[in-house]
């Protein structure tokens, strides 16, 4: 197993996410992580935003923001929002912001795609303005196994775990009310010399750690 894919009710992403599995998922603390690492105001680029649910909380915060997807269904889900339909590796709006955001561990790919979503990152972030990343926990790739577990109503069962080499595929169930979709995707992950060295590709430097108990969350600046 190592394609991305996914079945249910609704359209379903070339990378195998629901849209409305999607629009159903509730913040999960994001915009607050996001909002304390940038400064009051600052305009922010979500690259991958889906169906705008951490695009949304960064807009009630008090920022300008622009959202980036390849799905018009997920940004179908965005009509009150700025939004921009294009591959983040080709992107290219021709403006800079303060800040450029790349969650939902996006980043843990393959290094190719990798790399471009970096300098994609890289070209659309101002002179001292701040890149955030979230990735996959280091420590996921050794602890997931199957488990079940319900928050807010979505009952989540990663059914099977596949470890081949440094990589993870799981297939993950969700259900809610009486609507199922299962999400089956790969994992790659970042040793920090090679994220010390994709960083250096885009022409990115590592700044801090947003959640140094996970080291989920980081930030970059350009050099």
């Amino acid at each position: 197993m190592n394609a991305n894919h996914g079945s249910g009710p609704g359209e379903i992403t070339p990378d195998g996410c629901s849209v409305e599995f999607y629009d159903l998922l509730p913040v999960m603390g994001e915009p607050s992580i996001v909002h304390a690492a940038v400064p009051e105001g600052a305009s922010i680029l979500e690259l991958g935003c889906g169906a705008g649910r951490i695009l949304r909380g960064l807009a009630e915060l008090g920022h300008p923001v622009v959202g980036v997807d390849e799905s018009p269904g997920m940004l179908a889900r965005v009509p009150d929002l700025p939004t921009v339909r294009g591959r983040m590796e080709t992107l290219e709006l021709g403006r800079v912001f303060d800040a450029v955001l790349l969650a939902s561990t996006m980043i843990n790919t393959d290094a190719e795609q990798r790399r471009a979503f970096l300098e994609t990152c890289r070209r659309h972030v101002a002179p001292g303005g701040v890149v955030i990343v979230q990735q996959t926990p280091p420590s996921w790739f050794e602890t997931v196994e199957p488990s079940e577990h319900t928050h807010d109503g979505i009952r989540r069962v990663v059914r099977e775990v596949d470890r081949d080499g440094r990589l993870v595929t799981v297939v993950v169930d969700y259900h809610v009310g009486d609507r199922s979709w299962t999400h089956t995707f790969t994992r790659h992950p970042i040793a920090e010399d090679e994220l010390a060295a994709d960083l250096a590709f885009a022409k990115l430097r590592f700044d801090r750690w947003l959640t140094p108990e996970d080291r989920a969350w980081f930030t970059a600046r350009p050099v």
